[in-house]
């Protein structure tokens, strides 16, 4: 191992930094993360479908609300645009994340709104 560059230090050229703290996390944050979102979906009454893991359907009266994770990224769709503020509004409160808008592309797959 040798001295990151721009850190060398003339005459402890043996010498390497110690590591302090973790460059990526632990190895089960991923996990722990999914948990606690899934707690929170089930909690806030979405069911998790069964075929894909990372999709969460709630059913209400009059609309639905959908959203997919994965990884990083969520969509929210639904008939309701009430509802997804609601449900925006509850994950600003437990999670730390941005909202990007309307989604124009998402997994490499381009978005195109139509009415009609």
């Amino acid at each position: 191992m040798t001295q990151p560059e721009g850190f060398e230090v003339s005459g402890k050229e043996n010498l390497v930094c110690k590591l302090h703290k973790s460059l990526y996390g632990l190895k089960q944050a991923p996990r722990q993360w999914y948990k606690k979102f899934n707690e929170f979906m089930s909690y806030s009454g979405f069911n998790r479908c069964d075929m894909d893991h990372c999709c969460y359907v709630k059913k209400y009266t009059n609309s639905y609300v959908i959203l997919v994770v994965h990884v990083d990224d969520m969509l929210i769709a639904g008939s309701s645009m009430a509802e997804i503020n609601r449900l925006k509004q509850q994950l600003a409160e437990n999670f730390e994340m941005k909202d990007l808008g309307l989604a124009k592309q998402i997994l490499g797959i381009r978005i195109i709104k139509n009415r009609s």
